[in-house]
């Protein structure tokens, strides 16, 4: 049959070209975390040589020139790159947590992420961002140096980070800075289960008081992020914003680790119930004080 005579084949193409983006993206994932899963062994290595033997960082430079002799033109295996590694392990190995998410980023983002930030919150904040949205070292290293870290933990409001430039404005007013949720018949030390379950059982109130646009999907509504569960609140889907909304109920004040689980939700729901043409989600912590959108 001449190539003339084919007709319809576009669609064919347009879905082998998917496949083929598919899978390249899939492979250079598995060999991101095969590099870290490698730095990660290499930098124990040293540094338990290190612990046996009393030597000092100067080790480096004679492991570095070996190592380049045996592998020539091979990039990583700088003296400078080889004490980073074995940082790397120090400052990730007690961390259940961030260990398994240094895996998902690259390493020139992990360099900046370690050397740059001071302790585990702010370090994971960093970590699931640069996942999620993909930022590369220049837009990371923007972002710290601006201090976005701190602001995020002070502002009332992630919007101005998370949120398209064309929905910022929609977010803020679809989302409200404070809720009063009178209509739920709760006992004087409630808990956030108590809590959680009058909202529900008030459902029509409740929506209602979130301001109109919004509908129920479910609560403690089950997401997996690795072999790990996860359970969301409340999830709800805003219309006119065409966004998932996560809310976790937190009878006490806000404290930081709040929004790093709130990370993990909306990486979870983006890459696992999102449908293509929906905006990203969004996430709100309600606390016995105040309001924190993500």
């Amino acid at each position: 049959m001449a190539n003339n005579e084919i007709q319809g084949y576009e669609p064919l193409v347009d879905e082998l070209k998917q496949l083929i983006h598919k899978k390249q993206y899939h492979v250079l994932k598995t060999i991101n975390a095969e590099t870290i899963n490698l730095y990660w062994e290499m930098g124990e290595e040293i540094y338990k040589q290190q612990q046996e033997k009393g030597w000092g960082k100067s080790i480096v430079q004679i492991l570095a020139q070996e190592l380049q002799k045996e592998f020539p033109g091979a990039k990583g295996y700088s003296a400078a790159n080889l004490w980073r590694m074995r940082n790397f392990y120090l400052t990730y190995r007690k961390s259940e947590k961030l260990a398994p998410l240094v895996r998902e980023i690259s390493w020139s983002n992990n360099i900046i992420i370690m050397e740059k930030c001071k302790d585990d919150l702010e370090r994971e904040f960093y970590i699931q961002m640069a996942k999620r949205y993909g930022w590369t070292k220049r837009i990371l290293t923007n972002f710290i140096e601006t201090r976005t870290y701190e602001k995020y933990l002070l502002n009332q409001t992630n919007f101005d980070l998370t949120v398209s430039e064309d929905r910022r404005v929609q977010a803020k007013l679809a989302v409200k800075d404070e809720y009063t949720f009178d209509f739920a018949e709760l006992s004087p030390e409630y808990s956030e289960h108590e809590l959680e379950m009058q909202l529900v059982n008030n459902i029509r109130a409740f929506l209602i008081e979130m301001g109109g646009d919004f509908t129920f999907i479910g609560n403690q509504y089950h997401l997996m992020a690795g072999n790990r569960d996860l359970y969301i609140d409340l999830l709800l889907f805003h219309r006119r914003l065409r966004s998932l909304i996560a809310i976790e109920l937190k009878i006490g004040e806000f404290e930081a680790e709040y929004a790093g689980k709130m990370q993990l939700y909306l990486t979870a729901l983006d890459e696992q119930i999102k449908l293509p043409d929906e905006n990203p989600s969004i996430g709100i912590i309600i606390c016995k004080s105040r309001i924190r959108h993500m």
